[in-house]
């Protein structure tokens, strides 16, 4: 199953938390003093919050799904000649993870990722070099 994903970059978690909960209509899937995620089914979408890094508003989209996904994503994405950058085994977001980055021809930051564990931390935030990623 694939799920979209969205990260906003928030000032205040507790603020933002209780916005997303009414929004959403339920608690975050996951509850951190930094960090807030929900797994939606309707919509079906993984929308995550933290105080991390870079300035507040949306910080990058992506595709949450499994490994064999991820590999298809980056056979055709190695077409367009796309520039992208790989993390393999990261912890970001209290989770394990593997990941390709890619910036679209308007400069939107794109995270495609496959997550295969939990972690007891946040983990390290994403190079901001990838915020440099230039676009095709």
């Amino acid at each position: 199953m694939k799920r979209l994903h969205i990260h906003l970059k928030v000032k205040d978690i507790a603020e933002s938390t209780a916005f997303y909960e009414a929004l959403f209509g339920q608690a975050p899937t996951i509850a951190k003093p930094d960090y807030a995620k929900w797994l939606l089914d309707d919509p079906q979408a993984h929308i995550a919050i933290s105080t991390h890094g870079g300035e507040p508003g949306l910080d990058h989209v992506g595709i949450a799904m499994d490994g064999a996904g991820l590999q298809a994503y980056r056979q055709r994405l190695d077409g367009l000649k796309a520039p992208l950058l790989e993390e393999e085994e990261t912890v970001c977001c209290y989770a394990k993870s593997n990941k390709i980055w890619a910036r679209d021809p308007q400069g939107a930051l794109w995270e495609l990722f496959d997550s295969y564990d939990q972690a007891a931390d946040y983990g390290a935030e994403p190079d901001r070099s990838l915020r440099d990623l230039p676009s095709p």
